[in-house]
């Protein structure tokens, strides 16, 4: 027999009410479409606790004991790279045989649920040093150093990019279904390289970066882009640069470059991208120039120059304000990347 639909609270409700005011269990019956012996069990129950609602302990009894659940929930916190399936064979061993849902369910009532991992930079011993070093020497800093800073940054800009959403809700058979594919391109379809700079009164130079930068190219970015940035953002005299420590940043020709324009460059530590506020702004430049759709390289070039412009003052500024935010979470983290 297929198994019944549990009668609802409210309807319980109701069926008592009847029975108050005089009808019998065969009207009620009928009036509600339910059995006789369900209404003759509901109103017994009411008359026995002066509640319809289900007595505690109803159901079967779970197969993990609360203990145990705590347990699970404890060592994967410790290890969360540890699977249902492992859970499962080790829960065998000990003797206690359930399945996979049931040990799934007990992870999600602990608060846990299964996401892909980030991908974050590959932290050596002495980046996440580094690392929580600046972040705890920099907490000192006001918020008048942080609005003199110029920050800088390069991207890869491509035509059909990964902006596209990971997962679409379709019926079977509807694979092919137009709205349920995305198009792609061999090779990506091109990309363009970008060197951007902001502060928090706005952004600065956006520069299409042709073939591949070497050291001179950058050189001959920052003469044509970095003080005319600052100037056009209002930095006064004594701005700070910050780059990071790509190898054709921290070359002998650009460490003159610095010392014949009297730049002061900001300390860096290496492997940091999430402490580099840029880094939102470029995903704010990705996803307005591919909700563009652009056909070409040329128009890639293009939207890219338009959306950066576009981006607002606020957004900038309001990145600058919290970074002290960054540096606490970075502290917080203990040197490891951050969710920014």
């Amino acid at each position: 027999m297929p198994k019944t639909k549990e009668i609802s609270l409210e309807l319980r409700k109701k069926i008592v009410e009847v029975h108050d005011k005089g009808q019998g269990y065969t009207a009620i019956s009928k009036r509600f479409t339910v059995s006789r012996t369900a209404v003759r069990c509901i109103i017994a129950k009411y008359k026995e606790t002066n509640s319809v609602r289900n007595k505690p302990g109803r159901g079967r009894k779970r197969k993990i004991s609360r203990t145990l659940e705590r347990k699970i929930v404890r060592d994967v916190s410790k290890e969360p790279r540890t699977s249902a399936k492992m859970i499962v064979a080790d829960l065998a061993s000990s003797g206690v045989d359930v399945s996979r849902n049931t040990v799934v369910r007990a992870l999600h009532r602990g608060g846990l649920h299964g996401h892909r991992p980030r991908r974050t930079p590959l932290l050596k011993e002495w980046h996440i040093t580094a690392q929580l070093r600046f972040a705890r020497e920099h907490l000192k800093y006001k918020d008048d150093f942080w609005k003199s800073v110029l920050w800088s940054d390069e991207t890869k800009q491509e035509l059909f990019g990964h902006m596209d959403v990971a997962y679409v809700w379709r019926r079977n058979g509807q694979a092919f279904n137009p709205r349920n594919t995305v198009a792609t391109v061999k090779h990506g379809g091109g990309s363009i390289m970008l060197w951007g700079c902001f502060a928090a009164s706005g952004t600065g130079s956006l520069v299409r970066v042709h073939g591949i930068m070497k050291k001179e190219n950058y050189v001959d970015i920052l003469r044509e882009n970095m003080q005319k940035s600052a100037r056009s953002l209002g930095l006064g005299r004594r701005w700070v640069f910050q780059q990071d420590n790509d190898p054709k940043h921290t070359s002998k020709l650009v460490q003159q470059f610095f010392k014949d324009t009297k730049t002061k460059i900001l300390e860096w530590p290496a492997q940091s991208p999430d402490l580099n506020p840029i880094e939102n702004l470029w995903r704010v430049l990705k996803v307005n120039v591919h909700a563009r759709k652009p056909r070409n390289l040329d128009q890639l070039e293009q939207f890219a120059m338009e959306e950066w412009n576009k981006i607002p003052q606020e957004t900038c500024a309001n990145l600058v304000k919290t970074y002290s935010n960054r540096l606490l979470s970075v502290v917080a983290q203990k040197g490891y990347s951050i969710d920014y």
